[in-house]
Formats: structure tokens, C-alpha cells, sequence
């Protein structure tokens, strides 16, 4: 999750001369940056570096990156007027540049490495989209969905349409694996989650896996709609730390389980990080389709030499 950021030194030594967006947009920065958790932690596949809100700037809803504060919308959605008039637009010309840095770190990860290409899915696009950027109480995203449900319907459909098609161009370009990430999902009720944004979800996930290739569904503070997030799609239900990852497999129809490590394990000592690896490996019992990961991103504090500690236990147990 979230391999490569603020906790590598070489990640760290490229932004002092590019911005996030300027990495993004040249594949060939993008693609080093995806090789480099693969060179200095051992795992077992790439993710492609990129960040889900790159879609916003063909949008033009004015995306933009504070420094220490994270991205900013400059003109968020607020009426049906907005939705409306968010244009269509060709894929390969206003993304091209994500499908090269696929085509690119494909070329260089040894044959053995996968690469696994991502996109924000709708509802987490659309709470950026509305809220102006990050939020903790997502305040604004659902007076707009409870108030214009049928507005709310018209953005996810939009924002379906683009991420599937997103997902399937990066698969095209040589993605071996896709994950659709719905980081804010969590902060929905489960009537919720299944009036306003499982349909969408589904859309983005059918498009996606019609590409041929497996598909990873992520989410955050699912537990409590877990059986709904995996109804959605996917060959793959990631689950966060909130839930044991035995009792979530139960839940999720046979599908093939990711997580879920909680990532501030990464900060604890050595003895303590090592019980709770231990502790979810023991769970899965050594079951086919467990991907061991993160319940969500590499925090920017954490010592690499903790994560490849853990990457070690993984491979050795």
C-alpha cells in the first residue's frame, strides 16, 4: 500500500526537485519511483506510482498540492450545474502519460515482479470532488448526496465510467493487476453505502476486470458492510486493521482476501511489529489468495528497515 512516499530516502531526495504532480506527469519519474520499494524492500509486485485525483485535472476542477497539506480542489462541485458540465474526454490524450509510466516500469521490473495499476473509485473521488479536498467528516459530500440524490447518481455514474475505463487502459498498457481504491468508503452507513454507492462501485469494477486481468477492491472501515463492499466486484476484498482478518474472509463469498496489518505497527518495537505479523499470518492458516499488506498506507515516519523486517517475516514464515 502506498509503497513509495515520504519514508524513502530516494523518494524523498526527488521531491526536493519535483513536485508530486511534476512526478506523475513524466513517466519516466513515475515509473523510477515505482521501482524503487521493489529494489530497497524485496515485496513480491510494483505499484505503479500515481495518485487517484490525476482524473480531476482533464475534469478541470482545478487540482492542485499544498505543501503539508495535501491536495486541493479549486473549483469543487456544488450544484447539479457542476456535474453537468464536467466534460468527456479522450483517455489516452489526457492520461496518456499514466499508460506510458505503466508501459515504462513494465519494461524494467524483472519478469517475475508484477505490476499492479490503481484508480480512486467513485465514491472517494466524489468526496474530494465536493469537499474541496480532504476531510474528516465529509460533511458537504453527504448533504449533496441527501439533498440531490438524483445529482449524487449523475457524478458517480460520470466518475464509474472514467475510472473503469481508467483501470482497463492500464491493464492495455501492461498492468497485470488492478486495484480500485475507495479510501473514504468507511465513513458511510451501511444503507448508505448500498443506496448511493455500491451500484457505482460495481460499474467501476465490471469495466476494470473486462480487461482481463485480476482485480483488487480496497477499502477503509468496512467492516461494518463488509458483505456489500465484496457484492461490488472484485477478485480481491482488501480489509484495514479494524477487523481480524479470519472473521472478514468468513464474510466475503470466497473471494481472495488482502490486509491488514495496521501500518503504526510499523512504528512499534521490533517484538511487538513481529507478534501482529505473526498474528495475521496465523489467521490465514496459510490458505491460498491471502496477499499480506497494509490496511492502508506506509505512514511517512516509519523506518524502512521495519518494512523490509516485515517483508522478510512474511517470506521466511
Amino acid at each position: 500500500m502506498r509503497q513509495a512516499g515520504r519514508y524513502m530516502p530516494a523518494y524523498r531526495k526527488l521531491r526536493q526537485r519535483h513536485s508530486i504532480l511534476d512526478l506523475c506527469h513524466h513517466p519516466e519519474l513515475a515509473a523510477a519511483v515505482t521501482l524503487q520499494p521493489v529494489e530497497r524492500l524485496g515485496v513480491d509486485a510494483a505499484i505503479l506510482f500515481a495518485d487517484i485525483l490525476l482524473p480531476f485535472e482533464p475534469l478541470r476542477l482545478g487540482l492542485s498540492f499544498a505543501a503539508g497539506e495535501g491536495p486541493r480542489i479549486a473549483r469543487p462541485i456544488e450544484a447539479v450545474a457542476d456535474v453537468e458540465r464536467l466534460p468527456s474526454f479522450n483517455l489516452e490524450a489526457e492520461l496518456g502519460y499514466v499508460f506510458e509510466a505503466v508501459r515504462l516500469a513494465r519494461r524494467a521490473l524483472p519478469a517475475d515482479v508484477p505490476l499492479i495499476g490503481f484508480a480512486g473509485a467513485p465514491f472517494t473521488l466524489a468526496s474530494y470532488a465536493i469537499e474541496g479536498g480532504a476531510s474528516r467528516t465529509f460533511t458537504k459530500t453527504k448533504r449533496f448526496m441527501y439533498q440531490a440524490p438524483d445529482t449524487w447518481h449523475l457524478l458517480l455514474t460520470k466518475l464509474a465510467e472514467l475510472v473503469g475505463g481508467f483501470l482497463a487502459g492500464q491493464a492495455r498498457a501492461g498492468a497485470q493487476a488492478l486495484q480500485l481504491f475507495d479510501s473514504w468508503v468507511g465513513c458511510l452507513s451501511p444503507e448508505d453505502y448500498r443506496t448511493y454507492v455500491q451500484p457505482h462501485s460495481r460499474r467501476a469494477l465490471q469495466l476494470a476486470g473486462a480487461a482481463g486481468v485480476p482485480v483488487i477492491h480496497f477499502g477503509t472501515g468496512t467492516a461494518t458492510f463488509l458483505e456489500d463492499f465484496a457484492a461490488a466486484g472484485g477478485d480481491v476484498i482488501s480489509v484495514d486493521w479494524r477487523i481480524p482478518l479470519d472473521g472478514a474472509w468468513t464474510r466475503i463469498d470466497g473471494k481472495a482476501i488482502q490486509g491488514n496489518l495496521e501500518p503504526a505497527a510499523l512504528l512499534a518495537p521490533a517484538a511487538e511489529r513481529d507478534r501482529q505479523v505473526r498474528d495475521i499470518l496465523k489467521r490465514a492458516g496459510g490458505r491460498p489468495g491471502h496477499i499480506f499488506n497494509l490496511g492502508h498506507g506506509i505512514l511517512p515516519e516509519t523506518d524502512v528497515a521495519a518494512v523490509r523486517a516485515v517483508v522478510d517475516l512474511v517470506h521466511d514464515a
